[in-house]
């Protein structure tokens, strides 16, 4: 027979489970999440708080519930690698998704180039802010802001390494959650990073942007 112990886990179990399922729909405020899942509003807030805590949840600046940065980073990887790829495919350049993580950017995936002379760095690679185009923008530099708002994209021109360029765009749901990045190097350059293939970096970020909204 369970211990009490055993089932007041199986309980706590349930109703974690149950209030993920509720975010999963929509966005929950602590009422929504005891209305929907049953414990009182004060027990729902707790186990949401403790939720967001690890990272399955994420609390908004209104103080509803959204589902969190562990569900993001999956739902990231399964809509960006598709349009990464055709991007990479349709521009021949190395197309990478970058997240932030405090100080540093992090590569979270790469559909690298097929030439021989390409920009590589693999998933999970990190890179301290502001460098590199994508760099700056999960940075939110004033001046790259300012790029992005006249011409949709930030872009690098040997910034970070001579020789290299790059072009990002940013992934946008509530606020800039990930930037499509697109590395060349400049030899295979004709106008610019931006000038040559920047329309196509803001296609593939507002794709997976619109996927982003399908899935959550």
């Amino acid at each position: 027979m369970p211990s009490p112990e055993t089932n007041g886990g199986n309980r706590t179990l349930e109703r974690a489970a149950a209030i993920l399922d509720a975010v999963g729909r929509s966005a929950a405020s602590a009422s929504d999440l005891s209305r929907q899942t049953g414990p009182s509003v004060s027990t729902a807030r707790r186990l949401a708080l403790q939720l967001a805590d690890y990272g399955f949840l994420r609390r908004t600046d209104s103080g509803t519930f959204r589902l969190g940065g562990r569900f993001v980073r999956s739902t990231l990887e399964n809509a960006g690698m598709p349009v990464l790829q055709e991007l990479r495919d349709r521009t021949g350049e190395t197309a990478q998704l970058w997240v932030r993580r405090g100080d540093e950017r992090v590569c979270l995936l790469s559909a690298d180039s097929q030439h021989e002379l390409r920009g590589i760095l693999p998933p999970g690679s990190s890179l301290p802010l502001p460098q590199g185009s994508s760099g700056r923008l999960l940075a939110a530099e004033d001046d790259a802001l300012a790029e992005l708002a006249a011409v949709g994209w930030i872009e690098s021109v040997g910034s970070r390494t001579p020789g290299p360029g790059s072009i990002s765009a940013p992934v946008q749901t509530e606020g800039i959650v990930a930037a499509v990045c697109l590395a060349m190097p400049l030899a295979r350059v004709i106008g610019s990073p931006g000038k040559d293939h920047g329309d196509q970096v803001v296609q593939a970020s507002q794709r997976i942007a619109q996927s982003l909204h399908q899935r959550m």
